[in-house]
């Protein structure tokens, strides 16, 4: 019985950078700090809690990086590429106020618009799901469409940000008292409630969501949504991707397409990503951009990564055995395929079964 020496994480890394190799992005590679004004003035669009901080040897603050997306739009060259990364973050835990050191694998497409990129972006982000499990699930959402209806209630701002969190929690019950106690007409509360409602298959959600995005940005949110479906529907994860628009992220940010993964077997969701042309315009980049993010660190709850067995053979020697028949025995396990380990005691190994080697001499 062999094992597998790479962890699941490791593993799924490195087929995914496999994965975005073939279709052309480039390795991005950064330094584990940058300057903390970067992260500062852009807090909100960080996942997680805290920024590490640190004064370098003239006094200037600097931090452990806890985003690679940020350094992407400040740091990659022209105003066209498409670059994937394998990199550790840093955060500050929200529970426990502990460090923390996390392992992502993502890909950035910063430059060209339009359909086609986004379709490739949401079919390289369920073909990632993929690598990890085949039971997976990618939900997509337009904030065009959101953005477009959240307008229509003609609300105040932190009015809007309050909706969004009942959107995200798909809680129908509170976002009609919300819109009750502001007296929003019932015909936009409605729509509104459809879409908190939304979810299922793609062509099943978009036949009703035509009724709500006849004009104006949302008509034009909708098609793009619609051309980008059309394309997903004609791949073989077509039957794994579901339309929820419970999937939000800040709209300072984001726009348009956005994201989220789950596989079974991880209460949390281990992708996520959009577009965000928000972002590049507050960093001062005139131009748009889309990508993604997978949690490596969260793959650690899957299942199949409880191995029965920490080896396949355990090899037992002591002082009399002949080192040159020991050698030779753990060689050729190893080129069985086998993991081995040779000791003179058991200890708290696990291992699929045992070769006694103790009082052998050479052969």
């Amino acid at each position: 019985m062999s094992q597998t020496i790479l962890k699941k994480e490791e593993k799924v890394a490195f087929a995914l950078r496999a994965l975005y190799r073939k279709y052309g992005y480039l390795p991005y590679n950064m330094s584990k700090f940058e300057p903390y004004d970067l992260y500062s003035s852009n807090k909100d669009f960080l996942v997680g809690d805290g920024v590490i901080t640190f004064n370098d040897a003239f006094g200037k603050l600097l931090a452990l990086k806890p985003d690679v997306t940020l350094s992407i739009i400040k740091n990659a060259g022209g105003e066209n590429c498409k670059v994937y990364y394998h990199e550790n973050v840093y955060r500050i835990s929200g529970a426990t106020k502990e460090f923390k050191e996390l392992m992502q694998v993502g890909l950035e497409r910063i430059g060209e618009k339009g359909v086609y990129a986004l379709y490739e972006t949401a079919y390289l982000a369920a073909a990632s799901l993929n690598e990890i499990s085949t039971d997976f699930v990618l939900d997509i959402s337009h904030l065009g469409i959101l953005s477009a209806t959240l307008e229509a209630l003609g609300e105040d701002a932190a009015f809007q940000k309050r909706i969004m969190q009942k959107i995200a929690e798909k809680n129908v019950h509170e976002t009609l008292a919300l819109c009750q106690s502001r007296n929003v007409d019932e015909e936009k509360t409605n729509a509104l409630l459809s879409l908190v409602k939304t979810y299922g298959d793609m062509q099943t959600v978009l036949k009703k969501l035509a009724p709500l995005c006849e004009s104006g940005k949302a008509k034009e949110a909708y098609e793009e949504l619609k051309a980008v479906c059309a394309l997903l529907e004609k791949t073989e994860y077509a039957n794994k991707i579901r339309i929820d628009f419970s999937v939000v992220n800040d709209m300072k940010y984001y726009n348009g397409l956005v994201f989220k993964g789950f596989v079974g077997g991880v209460c949390e969701g281990v992708l996520s990503g959009g577009q965000y042309d928000r972002l590049m315009a507050r960093m001062g980049r005139k131009t748009g951009a889309i990508g993604f993010a997978v949690y490596l660190d969260l793959l650690e709850n899957l299942q199949e990564n409880k191995r029965e067995y920490d080896i396949d053979l355990l090899v037992l020697y002591d002082d009399d055995t002949g080192p040159a028949l020991l050698a030779a025995t753990v060689e050729k396990a190893i080129g069985e395929g086998k993991s081995v380990s040779a000791q003179k005691e058991k200890g708290n190994l696990r291992f699929f079964e045992t070769l006694d080697l103790t009082g052998r001499k050479e052969i």
